[in-house]
């Protein structure tokens, strides 16, 4: 497995990027099929943020989801250690998945349970997506809106269920998929409490 540490807008001090590597060695003992860890260290400048000036955030690739988990502190080694907790957590709820026994113990899917909220489709459950690449875009000129960063990511289509899943396995709000059994670009996203809704785009 490899650890790959990068700082933008900053730079990682060797020190750091040992610790970083030490800590994250736990990682393959909750994922053996983890091929790379990237964590990306940034610095925020601005003094009204100095309680949340270090940001660490942690990517973990594999032949299944990604996962990612990120935090911000005042110490850079603090950040590490509340990001750590966050993955390592996503890290063995996918191990408790693959553990579930199908028949009388499977669990409700997480797409049954909210039937009520969103329409559910019985689409067979797809991979997770592959690798994203960061893509640079130019701003406009004026008093236009600018967009500073985009990024393009690989999609297997999925069903509802698993993109719930995966939303959770990365700690975002929203997770944008290609639903399997509609080939349409969908967003689920999360309300309040458990409750999760779902957009979906007639092309």
């Amino acid at each position: 497995m490899d650890v790959v540490v990068k700082g933008r807008h900053c730079e990682v001090q060797e020190r750091f990027r040992k610790h970083v590597a030490e800590k994250l060695a736990k990682v393959e003992k909750l994922d053996p099929k983890v091929m790379r860890v990237d964590v990306e260290v940034s610095k925020e400048h601005n003094p009204r943020q100095a309680g949340q000036s270090e940001r660490i955030e942690i990517t973990c690739r594999s032949r299944g989801p990604v996962i990612r988990a990120e935090a911000a502190a005042d110490d850079p080694y603090a950040a590490l250690d509340i990001a750590w907790s966050k993955l390592e957590s996503r890290l063995r709820k996918v191990a408790d998945r693959r553990r579930v026994h199908h028949g009388k113990r499977t669990p409700v899917s997480v797409a049954t349970a909210t039937a009520a909220t969103l329409s559910v489709n019985g689409a067979v459950p797809g991979e997770g997506p592959g690798d994203e690449r960061d893509v640079a875009v130019e701003g406009f000129d004026g008093e236009g809106p600018m967009v500073i960063r985009e990024k393009v990511h690989s999609a297997t289509p999925m069903n509802l269920d698993q993109a719930l899943y995966e939303m959770e396995l990365v700690g975002h709000d929203f997770f944008l998929f290609v639903d399997s059994a509609t080939s349409r670009p969908s967003v689920v996203y999360r309300r309040r409490g458990y409750d999760y809704g779902v957009i979906r785009l007639e092309v």
